[in-house]
């Protein structure tokens, strides 16, 4: 009897446990000591064995009461349905097959009571547990018939002689010992199909706030954890987020993730390589039993998550569902393998929403960008739109573009950080103060008149009237400033900005502060004047272009010049292009400009192939003229008139006109890609595309906005930028330039990272025709054609 109970004790300790939630299923090769039971001493001293070493080693495994009394309960019903079963059958005889038979029947017959039980219990808890439940229990039936066979077996050699137990109780513990190590290799190789099943998960959550919950919710499940909770540190324009997922749904937490001293945080993100902790309660120190408690766990798995802004952030798991199981050195390696695939997945997230905040934000100064001032002014004149007031004023940095010719980007640069500082610190505190362009900025002023505005505006004049230090010269920091106010002036942004534009234009010419008025609409007459005369200026060669150089990054070979459009007009001089582009948009001239300037440049390119020489142009690509539905044979018959073949042409497209659904949807793109020229789109990052909508257009380069290049050399976060769009964009099998090259700094920079082409003032500026020779002649050699190539190529000496 006593080696009965040492048998059940033995058999029970050593189970495969299989978590289903809140709940476990247990396989043991109980039913060794069961069939030993029932032949040698009876059923009922059987059960009462059985009952006893149960209820022992559930209690000295921490089971609550409840559970403890639920499967005793069980045992003996179990016991006493194998018991029922054999009183059915023939009496047992160890010699007799039939007894063999019966005895498997009734050990099949536990092996039932045991899940209908358990089954039971979790759809009275926790409601039916699907089908997966009985896929999971059903393989443990095997080990009925197995623990039939061996217990058989062992009392037919006992009985032939009493030292037979010497060579069956080694053969009986070594099945135990691989029942063990079975079962935990059956945990092992549940876990690896997690992480994998988890990687994939992760892969196709959305850079957003919603995926990130997604990322917490995937990491509880896999563990089986209660809670799970990750801790970002603030990043851009976003304080520090704490992102918690449990298994009651329940979002209430405790303050232990976001508590920098908290000792289980500290203690994870030790940057002393050892990775994951696990820590237990009543096995930590004082400290971390405190933290434990403060959490009302009974363990915890934590780690630090690496963020592209560099500081880690925190995440960790409390607690397994399952009240028999607990986080062991497998989970912790599973945390650890899942990191790989968090991080990279925070990292993106991170990425994708720099790339979003800098499409509405001036990088510079981090300020909201005109298209987000916009945005704010629709949104709040669209919350009342029968009340709403809203002043707007425009204000132009005086001498910017003096302090930029003289002293450099840099010098003016530090002026416009000083004079955003300025109006930050004295516009009310409910204004929205952006960067326009250039040196004009904007402050949106909710819920003021318009006498409220131009006051407002007179103060913030003065308070910006100051002197600062900029390039080691006391400057001058003074603002001209034009008004308007909503609805009086207008109930739409466009129309408030625009007419804010129009007071600021006066205001040039005023005492430095305008608002508008009708009458100043006839300064406008200059843009109506010049719409008229866009296409004569091109008839008689007023529009004109010129050339900025594009050389490989590793051979320095001139591989390009992209063509910019110029308009020197008699009466006005030079007029920006952004000026008659955009009002040749609005006209419906953009097109016949396109083709001048397409035009120009082929005629460039094909007198470069009549001396041998292959250089490539390319030419901006206006939104408007994706949509023309002749673009494609426009494009085709240029390039059939110059005799330039489609390679040596490369189109470069904004972002807003790539990703803009009427686009997307036709085959504008496939087009002009079939007529073997380049696609690329330009400015890359300061709009609302994503590289995974790249993979869907036939686009072969991405242009790296300046505004990323500009800060490379002195900030780390620009660097990291631009070697993750390299890195993502020749993952895509693309091409990348980099505009803004000034210093040699930053063109050894993007030459680590891999970069293929640079374009910047560092190579050239851009030259009108007859000074582009005279820089090819002063400045490049003639290199060779390949093997396999027909034209030669130009490099930059050195």
């Amino acid at each position: 009897m006593l080696a009965l109970f040492v048998a059940f004790l033995v058999t029970e300790a050593v189970h495969l446990d299989i978590e289903l939630r809140r709940q476990t299923i247990s396989a043991s090769p109980t039913e060794l000591a069961v069939v030993v039971g029932l032949l040698e001493v009876g059923g009922f001293w059987t059960a009462v064995a059985r009952v006893v070493a149960f209820v022992l080693v559930m209690g000295l495994q921490g089971n609550p009461p409840a559970k403890l009394v639920f499967n005793s309960a069980l045992a003996v019903i179990e016991i006493s349905a194998a018991l029922a079963v054999l009183s059915l059958l023939p009496p047992l005889s160890i010699d007799q097959p039939v007894s063999w038979l019966s005895l498997t029947l009734a050990t099949l017959v536990i092996w039932v009571v045991s899940v209908i039980g358990v089954g039971a219990a979790i759809t009275l808890t926790e409601g039916f547990p699907g089908w997966r439940f009985w896929a999971v229990a059903l393989p443990n039936a095997v080990v009925s018939p197995l623990c039939v066979a061996v217990a058989v077996i062992a009392l037919l050699v006992s009985r032939e002689t009493p030292w037979a137990w010497a060579l069956i109780a080694p053969v009986v513990l070594g099945a135990v010992a691989i029942f063990r190590q079975s079962a935990r290799a059956s945990r092992e190789r549940r876990t690896v199909q997690r992480v994998y099943d988890f990687a994939r998960r992760v892969e196709s959550v959305t850079p957003d706030e919603a995926g990130t919950k997604e990322i917490v919710t995937a990491v509880r499940e896999l563990l089986n954890a209660d809670r799970a909770a990750l801790w970002l540190p603030p990043y851009l324009d976003e304080g520090p987020r704490l992102v918690v997922a449990a298994a009651d749904g329940g979002v209430a937490w405790y303050d232990g993730p976001g508590d920098s001293d908290d000792p289980v945080r500290r203690r994870a993100v030790a940057d002393d390589g050892t990775g994951p902790v696990l820590l237990s309660l009543g096995r930590s120190g004082s400290q971390e039993d405190a933290a434990l408690a403060r959490r009302g766990a009974r363990e915890v798995l934590g780690a630090a998550v690496s963020t592209a802004a560099g500081e880690p952030a925190y995440l960790e798991v409390c607690d397994r569902q399952s009240d028999l199981v607990t986080f062991a050195s497998g989970d912790r390696a599973a945390l650890e393998s899942m990191l790989t695939h968090v991080n990279a997945a925070i990292r993106q997230q991170q990425l994708m929403a720099q790339i979003r905040h800098d499409a509405d934000h001036d990088r510079l100064t981090g300020l909201p960008n005109r298209q987000r001032l916009a945005a704010e002014i629709d949104a709040l004149l669209a919350a009342d739109p029968a009340d709403a007031r809203a002043g707007l004023v425009l204000a132009a940095l005086d001498g910017y573009t003096d302090v930029t010719d003289t002293l450099g980007h840099a010098a003016s640069d530090e002026l416009l950080l000083v004079t955003a500082g300025l109006l930050r610190e004295h516009a009310p505190p409910q204004a929205v103060v952006a960067r326009m362009e250039g040196g004009q900025f904007a402050v949106l002023l909710p819920g003021l008149s318009l006498a409220a505005t131009e006051r407002a505006a007179v103060r913030l004049r003065e308070a910006a009237s100051t002197r600062a230090r900029v390039a080691g010269l006391d400057l001058e920091v003074s603002l001209t400033i034009g008004v308007a106010a909503a609805p009086v002036h207008g109930s739409d942004s466009g129309t408030l900005i625009q007419r804010a534009d129009v007071a600021l234009l006066a205001a040039h010419t005023s005492a430095g502060v305008a608002t508008y008025h009708p009458v100043l609409d006839q300064q406008s007459l200059r843009r109506l004047q010049l719409g008229t005369e866009l296409e004569t200026a091109m008839a008689e060669g007023q529009i004109s272009v010129v050339f900025q150089p594009i050389i490989d990054s590793r051979t320095a070979d001139i591989v390009s010049v992209e063509t910019l459009v110029r308009w020197h007009h008699p009466r006005y001089g030079d007029i920006p292009p952004e000026d008659f582009i955009s009002l040749a948009e609005q006209i419906g001239r953009i097109g016949s400009l396109t083709d001048h300037v397409l035009g120009l440049a082929l005629d460039r390119c094909r007198r470069w192939l009549d001396q041998d020489i292959a250089l490539s142009v390319a030419v901006n690509l206006s939104a408007r003229c994706l949509v023309e539905p002749d673009l494609v044979d426009r494009v085709r018959n240029a390039l059939r008139e110059h005799g330039v073949p489609g390679e040596l042409l490369t189109l470069e497209l904004t972002e807003g006109s790539v990703v803009d659904d009427t686009v997307r949807n036709s085959t504008v793109l496939a087009d002009l890609h079939s007529l073997g020229l380049r696609l690329s789109m330009d400015d890359f990052g300061t709009g609302y595309s994503s590289l995974s909508q790249l993979r869907l257009l036939p686009i072969d380069e991405l242009k790296i906005d300046k505004s990323f290049v500009l800060g490379m050399s002195t900030s780390q976060n620009e660097s990291f930028i631009a070697r993750s769009i390299v890195e993502l964009a020749h993952n895509l099998g693309l091409r990348v330039v980099a505009e803004g090259v000034e210093d040699e700094v930053t063109r050894d920079l993007l030459a680590q990272m891999g970069c293929d082409k640079l374009q910047g003032f560092l190579v050239s500026r851009p030259l009108p025709e007859d000074r582009l020779e005279g820089w090819l002649l002063a400045r490049t050699g003639v290199r060779s054609a390949p093997p396999g190539a027909t034209h030669r190529r130009l490099f930059v000496r050195t």
